[in-house]
């Protein structure tokens, strides 16, 4: 009996368990694996992040906001909606511009893709340290910038200092003036081909190289030459470089810009203010201090390039697999 009362437990004792609840402390979630990567990789995309809407959002929202306004002398900025944008569609000098940028497009185009294509087929084709060098040297052009690249064609087409003149002479042959307003647009072809064709065969020699070379094996035991390997094995396979590199050609070459205006001084003429959008552009900006106008001119040149990028990606989507 005594033992008995000295092991049972007491009142308080039953009252304090009874009282007392469990822990439900949760322990603290230590940060995963992915969670730590992903951090760090926002740390390293976050200053580009900042300079890119920096210098390129913002500024670009700004230029929007001007487009949707009218400077006068009486009441300084008012806002009148799309008015410029009614007012660019309308401009014969703009329509005029972006009628010579859709008409040297339909050209220079077909050129550039038909001699990157060549190169590029040529290219892959040699097995010698021939590849490797020509290679280097059909991309040395798009390395050299553009600016110096108009300005050396500039003295090569000079009709008074470039040496044009004297081969020609040798043959007696006259020179074309690829400066003059008759030739000038042949010029232009020559130097924005010369300047992007091997960057666009570096692209198209790339997707061949991805082709499996027992399609080539295979076409041989069949009883196919070389010309007949290149258009109706590589050249199909390669389909979806050619549309990517056509995209890109025709989104820079409806921004032409830069050539003409570095040849417009020794161009005799050739090339006026609204030579191309992007100079009526930057004219009406920075002669005429049109700005709000001349921002409405040039997202009116981005809404014809979005529209016709838009359109062909979506024709070609099936068949190009993009």
């Amino acid at each position: 009996m005594s033992h008995t009362l000295a092991t049972a437990p007491t009142r308080a004792d039953t009252s304090s368990s009874r009282g007392s609840k469990p822990s439900t402390r949760v322990p603290r979630k230590r940060p995963t694996v992915a969670r730590r990567r992903n951090l760090i990789g926002w740390t390293f995309v976050a200053p580009f992040g900042v300079v890119f809407l920096a210098l390129l959002i913002l500024p670009l929202l700004y230029a929007f906001w001007l487009s949707l306004q009218t400077e006068t002398l009486a009441q300084g900025n008012t806002f009148t909606w799309f008015e410029n944008y009614a007012r660019a569609f309308t401009d014969p000098l703009f329509l005029k511009g972006a009628r010579f940028v859709v008409i040297f497009s339909l050209i220079v185009i077909p050129v550039q893709m038909l001699l990157s294509l060549v190169a590029a087929l040529i290219i892959d084709s040699l097995t010698t340290r021939l590849a490797r060098v020509s290679r280097v040297l059909i991309f040395i052009p798009y390395a050299v910038p553009v600016v110096i690249g108009a300005l050396m064609w500039g003295f090569l087409y000079s009709p008074s200092f470039g040496p044009g003149s004297d081969i020609f002479g040798l043959f007696g042959l006259v020179a074309p003036n690829l400066l003059s307003p008759d030739g000038i647009f042949f010029g232009l072809i020559n130097i924005v081909s010369w300047q992007w064709a091997g960057y666009y065969m570096i692209i198209i020699y790339s997707a061949l190289q991805g082709i499996d070379p027992a399609l080539y094996e295979a076409a041989k035991l069949d009883g196919a030459n070389k010309l007949q390997i290149a258009l109706r094995i590589k050249v199909p396979m390669v389909a979806s470089s050619l549309v990517l590199i056509l995209v890109f050609a025709l989104i820079h070459t409806l921004q032409f810009f830069t050539e003409p205006h570095i040849l417009k001084s020794i161009a005799s003429g050739a090339i006026d203010a609204s030579f191309t959008p992007n100079i009526y552009a930057y004219n009406l900006a920075f002669s005429y201090t049109q700005f709000n106008y001349a921002s409405a001119i040039s997202f009116a040149l981005g809404i014809i390039v979005f529209i016709g990028s838009y359109i062909f990606l979506v024709s070609t989507r099936k068949r190009s697999g993009l």
